[in-house]
């Protein structure tokens, strides 16, 4: 048994970009990338548009054949590139689940909600009859709010967030240990977002659940994450307790999207201070040498540009990537 449920080793993703031979191109959407979760944990994940967020949760489950790293779960080797070990995924898609962020595209048009629910319960054969299959389907989507009668409807007559429950639903269809919730809130209405993120906090008390919770929104990730992990143009630039990162991040990225949350006080709206980066988010197709960040950062010299930045634990659980930490704090 590992001491993590999930562990995430030097993880790379890139995808081919144009060229041949030695002047072959890659998009290097991840690089490098390590972390754990621990069990019945939630690790928030965020970062402008484009960083890898969604492209590590889809390589961790191998639905992007990962280039490069290890990843394990529960002790499990479900891949590691350098050694070419593969695991077998059917046993483990049982185990570990998405909900995608788009629920307008992500259900089947031409399915029934009950059917949509079911399909994964019929794959892995956890239905011993009929109805059985049928009472799991209505356990499910009562789970997540909704009832019998949404059972024989089709995915258009639904909301924005119904549809998001009905795809809640059908991850929770198999009872799974692990789930990779990509963006579940940012396609919906902020009077909605709140009630979902309800809605997952309950189902992780009910059924032990473990989250990668991927999203935009800082205030919202804040709230329901243990952990969070900053991550800019496809690398982790910062990872610590929630609210020990909001309150005193190490990294200039992280201190700039921190400074972005608005205030609901208008008193302290007025007295902090924006910090507003300059330029623009680089390519990933040519990435600048060293940090990564070092072109939009007030801090950058020299070294940043030679050499990139070591991973490190600089307080205990509070893990960054700059050389330059004591000059940013």
């Amino acid at each position: 048994m590992s001491e993590h449920l999930i562990e995430v080793e030097h993880l790379r993703q890139y995808f081919p970009a144009g060229g041949f031979g030695k002047n072959k191109k890659y998009i290097r959407a991840v690089d490098d990338v390590s972390f754990y979760i621990e069990k019945g944990e939630t690790l928030g994940l965020v970062g402008e548009s484009g960083c890898g967020k969604t492209t590590t949760g889809r390589a961790m489950l191998r639905l992007y054949e990962p280039t490069g790293g290890r990843f394990t779960f529960d002790g499990d080797v479900i891949f590691d590139v350098e050694k070419k070990q593969f695991a077998d995924m059917l046993p483990f898609r049982k185990r570990m689940q998405i909900v995608f962020q788009d629920p307008y595209a992500s259900l089947d048009p031409r399915m029934t909600v009950g059917d949509i629910v079911g399909e994964a319960i019929d794959v892995h054969k956890l239905a011993s009859s009929k109805q059985d299959r049928y009472d799991q389907i209505i356990q499910m989507l009562e789970r997540v709010g909704l009832n019998s009668e949404h059972a024989n409807r089709y995915p258009h007559e639904f909301s924005g967030g119904q549809r998001q429950r009905v795809g809640i639903a059908r991850a929770l269809a198999v009872h799974p240990e692990f789930i990779v919730c990509d963006e579940p809130i940012s396609a919906l209405d902020v009077s909605i977002q709140a009630q979902v993120i309800n809605m997952f906090e309950d189902l992780q008390e009910q059924m032990g659940l473990t989250y990668l919770f991927i999203a935009h929104d800082l205030s919202a990730v804040k709230h329901i994450s243990n952990r969070i992990g900053v991550m800019y143009l496809g690398r982790m630039v910062e990872l610590a307790d929630s609210y020990e990162l909001v309150d005193r991040p190490l990294h200039p990225y992280t201190k700039s999207l921190i400074s972005a949350i608005p205030i609901a006080d208008p008193k302290q709206a007025r007295e902090s201070k924006r910090i507003v980066l300059e330029g623009d988010v680089p390519s990933p197709l040519n990435p600048p040498s060293g940090c990564t960040f070092r072109t939009r950062c007030p801090y950058a010299d020299e070294r940043c540009a030679a050499e990139a930045p070591a991973w490190k634990e600089v307080e205990k659980g509070h893990f960054s990537a700059c050389h330059h930490i004591d000059k940013c704090n």
